[in-house]
């Protein structure tokens, strides 16, 4: 068992790993970019990677207030489902209503990896292959998608 601080310190230490990691890798449009923070440049729009001492998860969480809201812009991704699809190349799954970890409601569509552990060290290669191929294609996948979303703005 860890302790709060050993925690704190191995989840820091992995996010900057790969964060150093990434840093020299370009965006779809060239441009430098922060991986771990990406910008989807829409409000409540984000592209999440988390990890835990049981499995690691990356995806697209849409956090608005209004369930309304929230609904429209799921349906937008709903509409470029295929397109994900085809350019991760995997099956993500795809949730309407579900509670974050501070009990707010959000829609996700997500993929992820189990067993792995973030406070093993011997397991972080396995994450960093897990999420670097991914944030990179959603990034590939948005800079094409982000269009689609204009009107929702």
């Amino acid at each position: 068992m860890y302790s709060k601080t050993e925690v704190t310190q191995l989840r820091q230490a992995f996010w900057t790993t790969f964060g150093q990691y990434m840093a020299p890798v370009p965006s779809a449009e060239g441009v430098p970019t922060n991986w771990i923070n990406y910008k989807t440049g829409l409000k409540h729009v984000y592209f999440r990677m988390q990890a835990d001492g049981r499995r690691a998860t990356i995806g697209i969480e849409l956090t608005h207030p209004d369930a309304g809201v929230r609904e429209l812009f799921f349906e937008q991704f709903r509409e470029l489902k295929t397109m994900l699809h085809e350019a991760t190349g995997e099956t993500w799954r795809w949730e309407a209503d579900a509670i974050d970890a501070n009990g707010q409601p959000l829609s996700r569509i997500f993929t992820e990896l189990t067993p792995v552990n973030l406070f093993s060290r011997d397991d972080w290669p396995a994450l960093i292959s897990f999420f670097k191929p991914r944030i990179m294609t959603l990034d590939e996948f948005w800079s094409s998608a982000q269009y689609a979303f204009d009107e929702l703005r």
